[in-house]
């Protein structure tokens, strides 16, 4: 299968970044042909331009070289990974204007003469989560994982519900030893084998 991850976090020292090899190394031992989009590497800018929305619901509108290379990958891909840190119980903002901006018309969903109709990546048959949360479980529980729910719902609709959805998080990071920092990158990198 051929699989993406995207990675967003501005520190190429960060447990973030030791993640992302992490799921990279496991489905690649499974095999997978796997492309890493870096977020922070590419200067990607998260901001829709006034011109970009404008034309936000004509599939056939011209987008930047970047984005249209970003949407190539997504509309190949039968394995989609997010790898982030948790902020502000939610994704960072440059991972953010990157669902906006790449999971667009004609590629997350299609807009009718009846509204937006979801389905158009069908062919993605996991997404993966995996991030960090500075928080407790408790806590992120209490208010919503707005990540988590973004990705296991509203992306999840565009793939079809017989997409498998994982979701491998490491709470309270903060006060977490180094011991149990490096035994989530190896449980990342054994989940990321099984798929």
């Amino acid at each position: 299968m051929r699989a993406v991850v995207v990675y967003s976090h501005p520190n190429r020292e960060s447990l973030s970044a030791a993640l992302r090899d992490a799921s990279v190394r496991g489905l690649l031992a499974s095999g997978h042909h796997v492309d890493v989009i870096d977020l922070d590497a590419d200067n990607f800018n998260p901001v829709m331009s006034r011109e970009e929305w404008t034309h936000y619901l004509d599939p056939k509108a011209s987008v930047s070289p970047q984005v249209q290379k970003y949407r190539e990958f997504v509309n190949s891909a039968d394995v989609l990974v997010f790898v982030y840190p948790t902020w502000w119980s939610g994704v960072p903002a440059q991972l953010k204007g990157w669902l906006e901006r790449v999971l667009g018309v004609g590629v997350a969903f299609d807009a009718t003469a009846y509204g937006i109709k979801s389905g158009p990546l069908q062919h993605v048959s996991h997404i993966a989560v995996i991030t960090t949360f500075g928080s407790p479980r408790w806590y992120v529980k209490f208010v919503n994982d707005n990540g988590r729910r973004m990705f296991s719902r509203a992306i999840r609709l565009s793939t079809g519900l017989k997409t498998k959805f994982h979701h491998l998080g490491l709470y309270s990071l903060d006060t977490q030893s180094q011991s149990a920092r490096e035994k989530f990158i190896v449980a990342v990198e054994a989940a990321m084998k099984k798929i």
